[in-house]
């Protein structure tokens, strides 16, 4: 997939996402109006919260597409954890309103109406919803898309919320108890809060250049796969995301005698295996050069100028290739 198709996708995802949301937003507002139920207003607000985060994601997919320029080096990428955050903080509010309407419900003994028409309207909703959120999570993870996978995973809480809705007025039907109704609505809020947590966290931990260890463990095992034997050492290796992009640093140590086109070609290569593991990732290589004090550490058998036999093994795990040299050099390398 070419980078203007992968836009392409993301931006119809997105608008298909908000025009849906539109949709879901009118029918559960003439479903809390018909019945007053605070239930369904929870549900309801929950599409408040979809329509605005939709609008805020199609807008951070639009311009992290756009090309990197002078006041922005890496590209604009990061606006993606800012909407997934955005969409967090959205939620938060839209839950502690529910839950603020509900306790007021059940002080002053609020009784719903013609809760089976609410409930099916719901139950349609909720059925919409799921595919939608599946829909926008299996292209978001298509895309490398962090602002569709938030808007999926909402979409997909939402349509939860939903099934908590429809469940609590149900037992509200066959009991008549209708303190069930805002009850249910405090346990939907508590969820939606939870789902507004971690979609904050995760922005805070993106924008702060967090380590995802799960990619770095991927890496660590990527690199260590293509380690050939004149591969000597490998170290200070870092790496951090933004939006669909990853960038990859770190010192690559190689026989001296190697000339430049060699090692640009080596380098070259190690680039084109880490794009098939990691979409679009910008990899910078330090190359360093060997010295006699290496000879034991290295695999390199038709060397002819070895100074010494290898006599140490180092495992290339996550610990060794973020570290240090295996030996600091007394100048400069």
């Amino acid at each position: 997939m070419t980078e203007n198709e992968n836009i392409k996708l993301k931006k119809k995802a997105a608008i298909i996402s908000l025009l849906v949301g539109l949709g879901m937003f009118a029918a559960k507002t003439t479903a809390y109006l018909i019945t007053g139920s605070n239930a369904i207003f929870s549900d309801a607000a929950e599409s408040v919260v979809h329509v605005m985060a939709t609008t805020m994601a199609l807008y951070s997919i639009i311009l992290s597409s756009r090309p990197p320029d002078k006041s922005h080096l890496y590209g604009h990428g990061n606006i993606e954890y800012f909407s997934a955050g955005i969409e967090g903080l959205l939620i938060v509010i839209a839950a502690l309103t529910i839950i603020y309407t509900s306790v007021v419900d059940i002080i002053i003994g609020a009784i719903p109406e013609k809760l089976g028409t609410g409930t099916m309207i719901i139950a349609a909703a909720g059925i919409i919803n799921l595919f939608l959120g599946f829909y926008l999570i299996n292209k978001g993870k298509q895309t490398h898309s962090l602002a569709l996978v938030a808007d999926g995973k909402h979409v997909l809480t939402d349509s939860y919320t939903s099934i908590g809705v429809i469940i609590g007025l149900v037992l509200v039907m066959l009991t008549d108890f209708y303190l069930l109704d805002p009850i249910f609505a405090i346990g939907v809020a508590l969820n939606i809060l939870y789902t507004g947590y971690k979609l904050m966290r995760e922005s805070v931990g993106g924008l702060m250049n967090e380590t995802d260890k799960d990619s770095l463990k991927t890496l660590v095992d990527k690199l260590a796969v293509m380690k050939k034997d004149y591969w000597i050492d490998m170290h200070h290796l870092r790496f951090w995301k933004s939006a669909e992009k990853i960038f990859v640093d770190f010192h690559l140590t190689l026989p001296y005698y190697f000339n430049i086109k060699k090692s640009h070609v080596e380098e070259e290569e190690i680039v084109e295996d880490l794009n098939k593991v990691f979409y679009e990732a910008q990899v910078r290589i330090h190359l360093d050069y060997c010295y006699p004090e290496l000879c034991k550490y290295c695999d390199y058998l038709p060397c002819e100028v070895r100074e010494e036999e290898k006599t140490v093994s180092i495992e290339w795990n996550t610990e060794k290739l973020i570290g240090n040299p295996i030996e600091e050099k007394t100048h400069n390398t």
